[in-house]
Order: structure tokens, then C-alpha cells, then sequence
């Protein structure tokens, strides 16, 4: 085979395994969180796709967020919780001052990142419904910031739709 010839394609699912294999280090991350806090200045945004099955949020924050949303575990956070065999994690954050418990399987997790020791992974997103495939989507993301604020002021819900690019067809 000559360095030319594109390699044939394989018959073995590489990619998934690997995905698959990263999604792991997710949770080993989250469980050491779970069991022994988050060590120094680590914190993890994750997001994660709102409208994927098995994810359960309040209505509000579905209605909020459809399609996408990213939180950050920081300093608070409450009862974060790793099912391996189910593969999710649930943990309780507070939304303006609401306290609201998260279940989000792995496979709705489409980032991850612990950006004190600049370390991400990104995964495909889960394959859409056919009826979104036709049309482009519009993503909104939100950053849920659990981490104490300065001088009594409660965390907000930042929406981050304000520094899209917005479309011409509105």
C-alpha cells in the first residue's frame, strides 16, 4: 500500500469505542467529585443536551434551555451522584436562588471540561429526530454558576444567545 492510497475503510467501530472510553473518564471525574470534593481551583462545565431522553430537569429550565445547556460544578453543588451502570450522573444546583436536581445520562454529554488545567473533551452530539435534521438548529447554552458569589449577590443563569450571530431569516 503506498502512502497515496486512502486506508479502507474500517469494519471495526473504533470512533464509538473511543467516545464511549472518553465518556468513562466523565464519570471517574465526577465520582472522585462526589466522593472527595473537587481538590484546589478544578471546576467542570459539562453540557449536555436538554432534549435527550432520560435527561430530567425542572420544566423551566427545559423550557429555558430546549435544546442545549452547560453548568458549572464549582464550589456549591449537592448530592452529585454517578450511576455506572446506568451510566448518569444527578446533581442538585440552585438556578436563581431555586434549587433544582439534575439527571443527565453520558450520552446526552456533549462537553466536558476542567478548565483550571485546560482539559476538554467534546463528543458527538446524540443523533437528532429527523424533523430537526432539515432545519438548521439554534442552540441556546446556558451557564449555570454554582460558585459562591462575591459579597452576598445570589449566582445567575447567564444566557449566552446575546453573542450569537443572529440569522437573517428573523
Amino acid at each position: 500500500m503506498s502512502d497515496q492510497t486512502p486506508p479502507p475503510e474500517s469494519l471495526l467501530p473504533y470512533d464509538d469505542w473511543m467516545e464511549q472510553s472518553l465518556r468513562q473518564v466523565v464519570l471517574h471525574a465526577l465520582d472522585h467529585a462526589a466522593a472527595q470534593g473537587l481538590p484546589g481551583e478544578h471546576h467542570f462545565y459539562i453540557t449536555f443536551r436538554t432534549d435527550h431522553p432520560g435527561v430530567v430537569i425542572p420544566a423551566r429550565l427545559r423550557a429555558q434551555y430546549p435544546q442545549e445547556m452547560t453548568i458549572v460544578l464549582q464550589h456549591q453543588f449537592e448530592q452529585l451522584t454517578v450511576d455506572h451502570e446506568g451510566a448518569m450522573f444527578s446533581v442538585r444546583l440552585s438556578f436563581g436562588n431555586v434549587p433544582a436536581t439534575l439527571a443527565v445520562p453520558l450520552a446526552a454529554v456533549t462537553g466536558f471540561a476542567d478548565p483550571y488545567v485546560r482539559f476538554a473533551l467534546q463528543f458527538r452530539p446524540p443523533a437528532a429526530p429527523q424533523e430537526e435534521i432539515a432545519e438548521p438548529m439554534v442552540e441556546a447554552q446556558a451557564v449555570a454558576e454554582p460558585s459562591p458569589a462575591p459579597l452576598g449577590e445570589e449566582p445567575q443563569v447567564v444566557s449566552l444567545d446575546a453573542f450569537r450571530r443572529r440569522s437573517t431569516k428573523d
